[in-house]
């Protein structure tokens, strides 16, 4: 027999159901456009530097028109500042999905990563739904990279915001196809839960997801089964706003800060629900960790910088099962 687990919050469906909305883009992630900015001003600064030692040499203007090669060590810094295979940009994907891997050898889930930098994680669950469109947009204008832990089912009405996630270079994890209590299901219904809505989110170019957050934080061994099956890493939380219980603007930002720590996973949510106090909350939550000198990151990234501790102290998380 399962054991029922605590509920973190009462089950009801997945989110208002409305007509998708058009999503302003970013053409590239901001985490990799700061690393393309930094590498165009190391660009800069060696083509003027080798411009100012030709004139010193006597160099003819027709030298000097060659001091920025195609090849060599400024070609190869042209590629990585661009987006193509051989860039930073091309080359995080790999690199992520690699420490996802290291992780998975010596634990199935993560509750907060390690605290080599001053890093930190914002995840989104619950969507997409009609307040995705509004997160996005504070994310852009905020320059903030976040983890969006999507249900399946949604996609048929909001997927607009999941082409726009993909395209903003954010992360996308699997939160189930009908936001379902994993641990009162068969495992052959978890199975189902976890494809059903990896498929709906491949469809909007997003790919076979490697995160996975259980609704209300159920779960229990075989959805573990399950997730090493798929090669599938558990997300728990390090900080829960409770922000599902609309209780303010002010509480959700003082609890985001509360349990703020480098490698810390902060719980938010985009759907579900009425998300206004959330959309309020998170450009004082972004302006107050900043100040703190923390780095947002996605929760992949979060998992290269900061490989994780191996005792990850789950019971602290409420609704966790076994």
């Amino acid at each position: 027999m399962q054991r029922r687990v605590g509920v973190r919050k009462p089950p009801g469906p997945p989110g208002i159901l409305e007509p998708a909305r058009p999503v302003r883009r970013r053409s590239m992630a901001a985490h990799h456009r700061r690393r393309r900015a930094v590498v165009i001003l190391v660009l800069a600064a060696l083509g003027t530097l080798g411009a100012v030692l030709l004139t010193g040499a006597g160099a003819r203007p027709a030298e000097r028109t060659v001091g920025l090669p195609g090849h060599g060590f400024l070609g190869r810094l042209r590629a990585l500042a661009g987006s193509g295979a051989g860039s930073l940009t091309a080359r995080e994907g790999p690199a992520e999905n690699a420490a996802i891997n290291r992780t998975l050898a010596y634990t199935p889930y993560v509750r907060v990563a390690g605290a080599q930098h001053r890093e930190i994680a914002l995840t989104f669950d619950d969507g997409p739904g009609p307040y995705t469109p509004q997160i996005l947009s504070i994310l852009e204008r905020h320059d903030v990279p976040a983890t969006f832990f999507e249900v399946g089912v949604l996609e048929r009405y909001f997927y607009a915001s999941t082409a726009a996630i993909v395209a903003d270079g954010d992360a996308i994890g699997d939160h189930t196809e009908v936001h379902a209590p994993m641990s009162r299901l068969s495992p052959v219904a978890q199975r189902a839960q976890l494809l059903e809505e990896a498929a709906a989110i491949e469809r909007h170019g997003a790919r076979f997801p490697r995160l996975f957050r259980p609704p209300y934080g159920m779960w229990n061994a075989a959805t573990l089964g399950q997730l090493r099956r798929y090669h599938m890493l558990m997300v728990l939380w390090t900080v829960d706003t409770n922000d599902y219980r609309r209780p303010g603007v002010r509480a959700i930002v003082s609890a985001a800060l509360s349990g703020a720590r480098p490698g810390a996973i902060i719980l938010l949510h985009d759907a579900g629900g009425n998300r206004s106090e959330t959309v309020a909350a998170l450009p004082q939550i972004i302006a107050a960790l900043r100040r703190r000198h923390f780095r947002f990151v996605t929760v992949p990234r979060l998992l290269l910088d900061n490989p994780p501790p191996r005792a990850q102290k789950i019971s602290a998380v409420i609704g966790t099962g076994a």
